[in-house]
């Protein structure tokens, strides 16, 4: 079987300057792993993933307080909070997403992409021809693919 027959062809996509809060809530409205970052000329330029978000937010640095009655004792001050989630919510797509974009192409074996996305540790795989996003494969289309085989 080849990608182009298991892909989505109707690709989420941001642009560069995309916000991540913005990013992480269309990721899960729509229950996706990763969205492509494309270009005006819906070329692949990047691509942001569940782990490119929380290896990011593990980068920031919240402050750790006592809650003692009704009253909170900042160990880091109320400041430093404010500056780390301000720094968060000014983040980018362009910030946070893996330039060095793992693809395929419409004409490439399922069995071709699936040993990519584990020897890459890719997922999902955008799908490009002619240096354009065509499409977008996950490891969850694989997987519904060989529930939907056993079944029959």
């Amino acid at each position: 079987m080849k990608v182009s027959e298991l892909m989505t062809t109707n690709v989420l996509t941001v642009r560069p300057d995309a916000k991540v809060d913005e990013i992480a809530r269309l990721m899960v409205a729509h229950d996706i792993t990763g969205v492509p970052v494309v270009n005006g000329e819906n070329r692949v330029v990047g691509i942001v993933t569940e782990t490119d978000l929380i290896v990011r937010n593990a980068h920031l640095h919240f402050p750790t307080f006592l809650q003692i009655l009704d009253a909170r004792i900042y160990l880091q001050s109320p400041r430093h909070f404010e500056e780390e989630l301000r720094r968060m919510l000014g983040t980018t797509a362009a910030d946070v997403m893996t330039k060095d974009v793992v693809t395929t192409r419409p004409d490439a074996d399922l069995d071709e992409v699936a040993t990519l996305m584990v020897e890459q540790a890719a997922n999902p795989v955008p799908v490009v021809e002619n240096g354009k996003l065509v499409g977008i494969i996950s490891r969850s289309d694989i997987v519904r693919l060989m529930a939907h085989e056993q079944a029959v």
